[in-house]
């Protein structure tokens, strides 16, 4: 079973890696200069599949920022819909999750 703390370093170093790449597919995104029209097809399937990476790590950003404020005011492992304490078991699956078992379902 981890920590808060080993819980936090894990969801801080998660956010580094997922910003990281977040900035890594807009600078891939944004140097395309295909001269022809089939490698210009090839790169919107290409940026499709950037763009919905992006998507879900944004989300996945989001998620661990507010977990990260839930650990800083108190209320980390504490389901924000019906109150009850998150299981250590489902913490150390999902540090950044916001629901109980129950809840989640």
């Amino acid at each position: 079973m981890a920590t808060v703390e080993e819980r936090e370093k894990t969801l801080r170093n998660r956010l580094q890696e997922l910003e990281g790449r977040l900035h890594g597919i807009e600078d891939e995104l944004e140097s395309h200069e295909a001269k022809d029209w089939e490698e210009l097809a090839v790169e919107r399937e290409e940026d499709e599949v950037l763009e919905g990476i992006g998507t879900s790590g944004v989300s996945e950003i989001a998620r661990i920022r507010a977990a990260l404020d839930r650990i800083e005011n108190g209320t980390y492992g504490i389901c924000v819909k019906c109150g009850d304490t998150i299981s250590q078991e489902r913490l150390d699956v999902l540090p950044a999750t916001p629901f109980c078992r129950r809840c989640a379902a």
